[in-house]
């Protein structure tokens, strides 16, 4: 059995998970911060760590910074764990 979905795949140091940011999504997080100097992007990390129990620091945005299509790192939490997590906010 494969950890790899279309939206988290396992990396060797966790996992990395792909984010659409449009209003309807699977996983909706609404950032209230403004894209201007990446502080939507800052804020999206910082609750996507909530999210699963992490520091914002094991968190990175690997792809996406200027786009709704987004690729963030997630180090240290396997991608069953991630996904599970994010399955428990609701």
């Amino acid at each position: 059995m494969t950890s790899e979905v279309g939206w988290l795949r396992a990396a060797a140091d966790g996992a990395v998970l792909r984010v659409h940011v449009v209003p309807g999504a699977a996983l909706r997080v609404r950032v209230t911060a403004r894209p201007p100097a990446g502080a939507a992007n800052r804020e999206l990390l910082r609750l996507l760590a909530r999210a699963l129990g992490l520091r914002p620091g094991d968190l990175e945005l690997e792809a996406g910074a200027h786009g709704r299509e987004k690729r963030v790192r997630v180090r240290g939490l396997p991608a069953a764990a991630v996904r599970e997590r994010l399955a428990a906010v609701r």
